[in-house]
């Protein structure tokens, strides 16, 4: 076979590094956003943040990254410290830098000019004021922190026994051992092991008869059930507390029968079994309808009313509002579509480096310096492109979905992401990753923006129903049920074809379950 040469045309997508990283900004929330934006700012000398105090007239040459806090021991480790009367100093941690990793090619023409993308953009975004002059402003985080922890309610009780140095540093033990809803979820032989390891079983033996004395004291605190390794020995706890109380609601009789409910597996509590609950307890009906009424009144979870809420905050990526009266042409309330200027970065090249670097052409390093600058222009580029493609998809569901904003759930229509990105010209994934993690606060809550789609159903008329309009009527049902005869996932899905909407009984199952609905035999009053 002899060698040859050969000419082939062929073409291939590629990914310029521009558009992979307009694509990776694209699909972030609002958190991973301002992680990667303090990631570059690190990393990326030509791109800084706008504040008002260092105006753009005087460059801001004072303004200087502040130094890391040093770290601060872990309750653990004085625990541990504490309890083993050992101590270990912790080497502190030293930062190395990182060796350079091949840059991309950002797609530079070699011009260190100022571009008109390199002026600030996010200005006209009035800075978040976090501090009041007054100083009566008071965040909601801040809130959250100052309230007592579960924990620190515990010690501040077990000041006031009179315990011997090894029992409090038990007890201690113990309570930073609780969960967030207040059980031990080790046993007292894993705790003891964990602590003195395994090659030490008198010492382990030792532990477990302290932590046992020391158990017993914390179940005697406040709140009532805490401490407890099970949910029936929660139960237990508070049934036992009420006893000895002697509360006028509780009857001594249906105290005792609600503790031997709790001595039976759960399971039949939680199936509501009343036939052979009263059999296995010995009680009559009402006796034991009465038991299974007073433990539903009990707290589950000690330490509920504890918990951190900060988890659950949500900072909206878009705002809607209402934009006065309905119109009188069409007699439709129209809306306006905003982000949310608290997340709008305010970034900006730095002028006073890239003019240095204006001023040095051809110098050693410019190459790598002049991609530097590139990179912090396509940056500023593919974040304002991210909003704008967030804010366009936003006014095109809320176009889609007025009669949502004004009726309520089940004026949902059906929607796919499809639709949308017909509409707009863009492809199925990109909407698929806008809507992903991004919230869009309303008149009337605070949506995800992937809740606006949803499948439709068909109905009697030929038209479509949204899966959402489907499951605010079912739950609409099961609010208006009687009590003591609930409805049915067949007598569900028969409502729902009365109202001329064609659905299953399966689907009006998986409807219930997505919903946290019960079935109805857990759902009936006893």
């Amino acid at each position: 076979m002899k060698p040859g040469l050969s000419l082939r045309v062929s073409q291939h997508l590629t990914l310029t590094p521009q558009l992979q990283q307009s694509i990776r900004l694209l699909q972030l929330s609002t958190l991973e956003l301002a992680q990667e934006i303090e990631q570059m700012l690190d990393e990326n000398p030509f791109l800084e943040r706008m504040s008002d105090e260092a105006p753009r007239e005087e460059f801001g040459l004072d303004s200087a990254d502040t130094p890391a806090q040093a770290d601060d021991y872990s309750a653990d480790e004085v625990l541990f410290s504490a309890a083993t009367g050992s101590s270990a100093e912790t080497p502190p941690d030293a930062d190395t830098p990182g060796s350079a990793a091949d840059e991309p090619d950002w797609g530079g023409d070699g011009c260190v000019e100022m571009a008109p993308s390199d002026a600030e953009w996010g200005g006209d975004a009035p800075a978040s004021q976090h501090n009041d002059a007054e100083g009566d402003g008071i965040e909601a985080t801040e809130l959250a922190h100052s309230e007592e922890s579960l924990a620190a309610f515990l010690h501040r009780q077990a000041l006031a026994l009179r315990l011997s140095e090894i029992d409090r540093a038990a007890l201690y033990f113990l309570i930073e051992s609780l969960n967030d809803d207040g059980y031990l979820e080790d046993s007292l032989e894993e705790l003891a092991s964990a602590l003195a390891g395994q090659q030490n079983p008198e010492q382990i033996e030792e532990l477990v008869h302290r932590f046992t004395v020391a158990q017993r004291l914390l179940q005697s605190l406040e709140p009532v059930g805490v401490g407890a390794r099970n949910l029936a020995e929660c139960l237990t706890l508070q049934l036992n507390a009420l006893a000895r109380e002697r509360e006028p609601a509780a009857d001594p009789q249906t105290v005792q029968t609600a503790l031997r409910i709790c001595q039976q597996p759960l399971q039949m509590l939680a199936r509501r079994d009343l036939r052979r609950l009263t059999q296995v307890c010995g009680d009559s009906q009402e006796g034991t309808r009465a038991a299974m009424a007073l433990i539903a009144r009990l707290e589950p979870h000690p330490g509920r009313r504890f918990a951190n809420v900060q988890r659950n905050v949500i900072v909206p990526d878009v705002i809607v509002r209402k934009a006065g009266r309905a119109n009188g042409r069409d007699g439709r309330q129209h809306f306006i579509v905003q982000i949310n200027p608290d997340v709008l970065p305010r970034l900006r090249v730095h002028d006073i480096y890239a003019g240095a670097l204006r001023g040095h052409k051809g110098g050693a390093g410019h190459q790598g310096m002049q991609q530097r600058l590139q990179e912090a222009r396509w940056f500023i580029k593919n974040i304002q492109q991210r909003f704008d493609t967030i804010l366009r998809v936003s006014r095109a569901i809320v176009e889609r979905q007025k009669n949502f904003f004004t009726h309520g759930e089940l004026a949902m229509r059906p929607l796919v992401l499809r639709d949308i990105a017909d509409e707009l010209g863009l492809h199925e994934s990109t909407i698929s990753r806008v809507t992903t993690a991004k919230y869009m606060a309303t008149p009337i809550g605070t949506y995800e923006l992937k809740y606006f789609f949803g499948s439709g159903l068909g109905t009697e008329t030929g038209g479509n129903a949204s899966s959402t309009a489907v499951r605010a009527l079912i739950r609409q049902f099961v609010a208006a049920e009687s009590q003591a005869k609930p409805l049915s996932d067949s007598q569900l899905a028969d409502l729902l074809k009365e109202q001329g909407i064609e659905c299953a009984r399966r689907t009006v199952a998986k409807y219930r379950e997505a919903l946290k609905i019960a079935p109805a035999n857990l759902r009936r009053t006893l």
